[in-house]
């Protein structure tokens, strides 16, 4: 992937919608004759194979708004061989470009098999190809994991998903699983899992120097969310093999800062359960008590995420982090805010929001920063217990959510994303189905805060 381009590699011409009216002067008549009889306008994503003798095998449109998406669809328009990029992209950074013709190539092929090859890009000059096939491989695997139905996708298997990750970059991998959660005082993980037929676990991974400054990133791993006894409707009940977003894509960012050898010492903590039904299922008005001693009534069972990341964000601020990193399929309220392409963010940290920003614009992976609004933190106080685990039911959501996890991270240095980690539709390099959603603008503010 993004090797140098060979003698065969075909010759791929960037076209912007500004000189599509005169194109290129590497163009031959012929080729400005096809442009023509097709329109082609350079817009955005538009492709046009040209003919022997054009002076290009085909036409890239790339508009005009400097977006590398207009790559996003290339690997699957273009005839399958290897392509190199010519022309100038203007604004478009030649790395995001070949991230996001990656990016578009990805088939998920565990349960079908791909109709065909995707084309394949060389590596465009003036661009890092290394960073561009460190982001693609940690973009599929975060939607391979999150496209795995919860049959195949258990707290088991995002046990091996992470174990395997260790092995390929010398990690240590921890995992407390079912009772033995009790015996280390996990008991919102071991109570939000214990109805499954798979245990609960927290699955943790040590990686790096411990000189370096101290980097907790905690996934949400429900791998499948019933709602328990707070029974979620059909409708709403679909799409919950995608409840491991959070985790996936923690998991992906961790690939990311292992592969880049980010002199950073890495804490991974992955809180994977199944939030099923059975008789011993948690209930409503239960009340829990966490890592962090705290005791939390239950309002209701199908808000279970905040209840394995409160444990998890508590484990890992015993180790006093540098900086909490936290990523979640966490509420409906965040959705029914940003909608699925806009990722939320939480954090009392105004330099980090602004990496964080700047991040997500560099890489195209937009985000928006929330306010933890202090005026909604008496909602989840408990009348009974320390905390309850909802605030006033039908308002701010997502905002109350983050206000609960911020009771367990000790004071440190935190960001909370409440991520949807799935595309509802096909989009250029970004097809329907599971995704890498916010952590690639992360990774982005990490290069900045931790960079060699």
């Amino acid at each position: 992937m993004f090797a140098a381009p060979t003698k065969k590699a075909k010759r791929l011409l960037a076209v912007s919608a500004s000189l599509a009216e005169s194109l290129p002067a590497s163009l031959t008549e012929t080729g400005r004759a096809v442009a023509k009889a097709n329109a082609f306008a350079g817009e955005a994503g538009q492709i046009l194979l040209l003919p022997d003798g054009s002076g290009a095998d085909a036409l890239l449109g790339i508009g005009n708004a400097a977006d590398p998406f207009a790559f996003g669809d290339a690997s699957k328009v273009l005839p399958e061989g290897e392509w190199a990029v010519e022309g100038d992209l203007g604004d478009i950074d030649p790395t995001m470009a070949m991230v996001a013709f990656g990016a578009g190539a990805y088939q998920f092929t565990r349960y079908k098999k791909a109709s065909r090859a995707p084309a394949r890009l060389a590596a465009i000059s003036g661009g890092d190809a290394d960073e561009a096939r460190r982001v693609v491989r940690s973009i599929w695997l975060a939607r391979d994991l999150v496209n795995t139905p919860a049959g195949d996708m258990d707290p088991a298997a995002l046990q091996k998903a992470a174990e395997a990750l260790g092995k390929e970059f010398g990690a240590k991998l921890r995992a407390t699983v079912g009772d033995d959660l009790l015996a280390e005082n996990y008991g919102m993980i071991h109570a939000v899992g214990r109805a499954a037929q798979c245990p609960p676990r927290l699955i943790e991974l040590e990686w790096g120097d411990a000189k370096h400054p101290r980097l907790a990133i905690v996934g949400k791993g429900i791998t499948f969310d019933s709602g328990g006894l707070d029974i979620k409707p059909a409708s709403g009940m679909r799409l919950m093999k995608k409840d491991m977003g959070g985790a996936a894509n923690a998991l992906a960012l961790a690939r990311l800062i292992m592969d880049a050898k980010l002199p950073v010492r890495l804490h991974l903590l992955i809180a994977a359960a199944e939030n099923a039904i059975s008789g011993n299922a948690f209930r409503p008005g239960d009340i829990l008590t966490s890592r962090l001693g705290l005791t939390v009534e239950i309002e209701n069972t199908d808000a279970e995420g905040r209840l394995v990341l409160g444990d998890a964000l508590a484990k890992a601020a015993e180790n006093e982090p540098d900086l909490i990193l936290d990523f979640a399929t966490l509420t409906g309220a965040a959705r029914v805010a940003l909608g699925p392409e806009l990722a939320p963010f939480y954090t009392e940290d105004d330099t980090l929001a602004q990496h964080l920003s700047e991040g997500g614009t560099q890489v195209a992976d937009p985000v928006w920063r929330m306010p933890l609004w202090d005026g909604y933190d008496k909602q989840i106080d408990g009348t009974i217990s320390d905390l309850k685990n909802m605030g006033d039911a039908g308002f701010a959501g997502s905002i109350t959510a983050a206000l609960f996890l911020r009771r367990f991270i000790a004071g440190r240095r935190w960001c909370h994303f409440d991520i949807f980690a799935w595309n509802p539709k096909d989009r250029p390099g970004r097809p329907a189905g599971g995704e890498m959603l916010g952590s690639r603008a992360a990774w982005a503010a990490l290069k900045t805060l931790y960079g060699n």
